[in-house]
């Protein structure tokens, strides 16, 4: 073969330009004829298509939680100055402004009304429990007042 032949021949030119580095050109570039070869690389790659799925669902679950953990933030950072600008009772600029708009037209009594739910659940807990034991007692002092039979 002359040179220039090597160079209108690709294979020629890529067997030059990748024979020195260490690996055989045949493997990389022609398809092998052995099934168990092509079976283990089947194998090899399923592995990493596994592996690579795995990551990318750990990947979304994680951008998931980030994106709810910046909308709470976000939600209790408005509350917060909602809040104070409620309580200052002076109208800044932005979302002060809105804050204090919203708070003009009773956004201060949904807001006491908000932070209050937990005590508002537990006292109407305590109302429904008294309410029940009352029940009870009023049906077990009832078959008290009734005589017993004797057979």
């Amino acid at each position: 073969m002359s040179s220039n032949d090597s160079m209108t021949d690709p294979m020629a030119f890529a067997k030059k330009m990748f024979g020195n580095m260490g690996f055989s050109l045949p493997g990389m570039v022609t398809p092998t004829l052995d099934v168990d070869e092509i079976e283990k690389k089947v194998r090899d790659l399923k592995a990493v298509e596994s592996w690579l799925k795995m990551n990318l669902s750990m990947l979304q679950m994680t951008i998931q939680g980030l994106e709810m953990q910046c909308v709470t933030l976000n939600a209790v950072r408005a509350m917060s100055q909602m809040g104070t600008s409620l309580t200052s009772g002076t109208a800044g600029t932005g979302d002060d402004a809105q804050a204090a708009a919203i708070g003009a037209a009773g956004g201060a009594d949904a807001l006491k009304q908000a932070t209050m739910w937990p005590w508002t659940m537990m006292q109407q807990m305590q109302e429904q429990m008294k309410q029940a034991a009352a029940a009870v007692q009023q049906t077990a002092g009832k078959s008290d007042d009734e005589p017993k039979k004797k057979p």
